[in-house]
């Protein structure tokens, strides 16, 4: 008999099982069982080739339009060209010295073809790669078609190099002819409630499904599964918070807040308020605040994250602000002195009398700055404290810390955050504020899960010019490219200022540059897997020096520049002395410069849709419209032009955070992982699955308030730590 935790090399042998571990960390069989159909096919349906993405495994139910054998000219041997279809597009799978298998590839043969998605020429196709065709009478198994394919619908399974989707469908239905079944954690009373049926049944059917309606049976039981067991793991953490109170710190009548509100030089928006209203709340209380901010760029986050710093400050405790990058703490200390005015320099000539103090704290300030800033932390005369991950190292230390704020929270991990709120101590647990313009899968996974309560500001303050966003197609239209750059130079002739975005600095490994003779405009050649080299900050700057934008102020910022030559290049681009700054990604957010009105970024389609959104929040911050380039040279109808298009198709940040969700998935949300492929969550969808999230954390309450560690119901218990191991227990505690 074979069990759930039956090794697979006694089941599939040796061999099989090496390589289900490797490619895909498959030991057990519950892993194999686990590892589920990523879509089913139907045998009169192809796979729309547009959807294919360049450097993925894809495995395609495709139909042979022609074969094409030609010698090669430097060496001797053949080349053997296959061009599969879906009916619409088309795609080729090329062999070396393999002509045999024309007599296989015959026009008109139906099979599924998988191997590594490239491009050469502009044209997708797969190189070497394995195949499992259909027997030409649908009714006859006699020419190798696998039984795995005689049912009506087909499982499609994630795949890797050398075991594709066929070899995983006949391990696991080899598994399942002699699978013993599984005990079901569930309540029986639970699953008649909710509806699901049995573990067993659900992983049989998933895998061995006669028609859709069984497919979906058996899906709603496994996203129940992984909802419920996170729902759980969540209702026991905040169970155990209350053991580390958060210190009360109420609004305080004639303090710094009061006179810092009562001098503001605008109206705040209805948001703003509501918004600081709930945080006001939060912060009055000893349940420690675990808050997220999400606002468009421009929305006005940092004026709601001071005027809760300031309440913290008239409680008489302290609040830090964490910033991803130098360049960003440097520009928020900035700005919240320049908005607290005179309530900001406490000790200083003409401040207020209930002024506090603002502390820039990084790794690269001069020594005796760095000590005066540590003093200041440590003897709370600094009331705000701003910095990187410099406030996270052992030698940081507050006195009354009170509130966190993190910025960009997407750019810093959990066990960060974390390690700045262990600095209030061991029997006090600061508020944590998070903020950001564009949620990333994780912060909305985390968000649905009910670990993070949430607000919005969805309304832009007044005088915020819009912003459009155009696609560039430099591979298809090398002209609009050129174009481009001619408009670079309009915008610096309006006495405007611009930004120019690459993906990397350059003179990472010696590659040669893709900006020489003019080939940027022409789209450089690709390499073997179809990826050309993007062009770096380095070759852009010196090639438009020289070419399109000769004449013009240009400088150059990027992260591995000495933090005062940073903070020097952005002055000059602040104060106007610069026309055009090249650089990478550390101007994605807090850079604030109202006179920048137009910003070009080159392979876009290396960017995250939300990054995209942050970018070009940069422009369009004055009385002058915006304009936004995307250059890329995505192919048209691939994903990752149709992301850009997206882009380009709305301003709205919570639309594109949702499409975002929908394309990299939710990230780990019990794990370090940030988005993509290493989930926990196998099936659960947070983008179609929120009414059973929300119904599974209403259940999961009910079981863990009058039994937290539910220990009448050891089922229940065994799928938690199943689902949250002890490193994600761990996690999960600090989240």
């Amino acid at each position: 008999m074979i069990g759930w935790d039956s090794e697979l090399d006694r089941v599939l042998g040796a061999k099989t099982a090496k390589a289900l571990d490797g490619a895909f960390g498959i030991s057990t069989v519950g892993d194999l069982l686990r590892h589920y159909p990523r879509r089913y096919a139907e045998r009169g349906e192809l796979t729309p080739i547009g959807g294919l993405e360049i450097g993925e495994h894809a495995t395609v139910l495709a139909r042979v339009e022609r074969v094409d054998k030609r010698r090669m000219r430097s060496r001797r041997g053949t080349i053997l060209q296959a061009r599969i279809t879906d009916g619409t597009r088309s795609l080729s799978c090329t062999f070396f010295n393999q002509a045999w298998r024309e007599r296989e590839l015959s026009p008109g043969r139906r099979g599924m073809f998988a191997g590594k998605v490239t491009a050469y020429r502009g044209e997708l196709q797969l190189a070497h790669p394995e195949y499992q065709l259909f027997s030409e009478d649908e009714d006859s198994d006699e020419q190798g078609a696998a039984r795995d394919f005689a049912g009506a619908l087909i499982p499609v399974y994630p795949a890797a190099q050398g075991i594709p989707s066929w070899s995983v469908g006949r391990c696991v239905a080899q598994v399942l002819d002699g699978w013993e079944g599984v005990r079901d954690p569930l309540p029986e009373s639970l699953r008649q409630r909710v509806g699901l049926v049995s573990l067993e049944e659900a992983l049989r059917l998933v895998h061995r499904p006669d028609n859709l309606t069984q497919v979906n049976q058996a899906r709603r039981r496994l996203k129940w599964d992984e909802a419920f067991g996170v729902q759980l793991a969540l209702a026991q953490s905040r169970q155990r918070q209350g053991t580390r109170p958060a210190p009360s710190c109420p609004r305080r009548g004639g303090g710094v807040a009061e006179a810092f509100e009562a001098e503001l030089p605008f109206t705040l928006t209805e948001g703003q308020r509501e918004v600081g209203e709930r945080i006001a709340e939060d912060l009055s209380g000893e349940r420690p605040m675990n808050r997220l901010v999400q606002g468009e760029v421009g929305s006005g986050k940092t004026v709601v994250a001071l005027r809760a710093m300031l309440q913290v400050v008239d409680a008489g405790r302290q609040a830090v602000m964490l910033a991803p990058t130098e360049v960003l703490a440097a520009q928020h200390a900035r700005s919240l002195r320049e908005l607290l005015g005179r309530f900001g320099r406490a000790g200083e000539l003409g401040a207020a009398e209930q002024a506090t103090r603002v502390r820039l704290l990084t790794g690269s300030l001069p020594a005796a700055r760095r000590k005066q800033a540590l003093l200041d932390a440590a003897s709370g005369a600094a009331g705000i404290v701003v910095g990187t991950h410099a406030l996270l190292q052992d030698g940081v230390s507050f006195a009354e810390l009170g509130l966190v704020v993190v910025d960009e929270q997407h750019r810093f991990g959990v066990e960060q955050r974390d390690a700045l709120r262990e600095r209030a101590g061991e029997r006090s647990c600061p508020h944590l504020l998070v903020m950001t313009a564009t949620p990333i899968p994780r912060t909305v996974a985390m968000t649905v899960f009910g670990d993070l309560r949430t607000s919005a500001l969805r309304e832009l303050p007044r005088g915020r010019a819009p912003i459009s966003t155009t696609v560039v197609p430099s591979a298809e239209k090398p002209a609009w490219l050129e174009r481009a750059w001619q408009r670079v130079r309009e915008e610096v002739a309006e006495g405007h200022q611009v930004y120019v975005v690459c993906s990397r600095v350059g003179d990472e490994s010696g590659e040669t540059s893709s900006t020489e003779t003019g080939e940027l405009q022409a789209a450089p050649e690709r390499g073997e897997s179809g990826q050309r080299t993007p062009v770096s900050v380095l070759d852009l700057a010196e090639w438009l020096r020289r070419g399109p934008l000769e004449g013009l102020r240009l400088g150059v910022l990027h992260g591995r520049l000495p933090s005062e030559d940073k903070d020097a290049v952005m002055r000059r681009f602040a104060d106007g002395e610069t026309d055009v700054l090249v650089a990478t990604t550390v101007v994605e957010v807090g850079v604030d410069v109202p006179n920048a009105t137009m910003m070009v970024i080159m392979d876009a389609d290396r960017f995250g849709m939300s990054q995209l959104h942050q970018l070009r929040g940069r422009v369009g911050r004055g009385d002058s419209p915006g304009l936004c380039l995307l250059v890329s040279a995505a192919m048209p109808q691939s994903p990752a032009r149709n992301r850009l298009d997206a882009v380009a198709s709305t301003t709205d940040g919570f639309e594109l955070a949702r499409l975002d969700l929908q394309q990299r998935r939710e990230g780990d949300v019990l794990g370090a992982a940030q988005s993509g492929r290493r989930s926990t969550l196998r099936m659960l969808s947070l983008v179609h699955d929120e009414e059973l999230i929300a119904t599974a954390r209403a259940e999961a309450e009910e079981f863990v308030e009058p039994d937290p560690e539910l220990r009448d119901h050891p089922g229940l218990a065994a799928m938690v730590t199943e689902l949250v191991d002890e490193d994600r227990a761990d996690f999960l505690e600090k989240a």
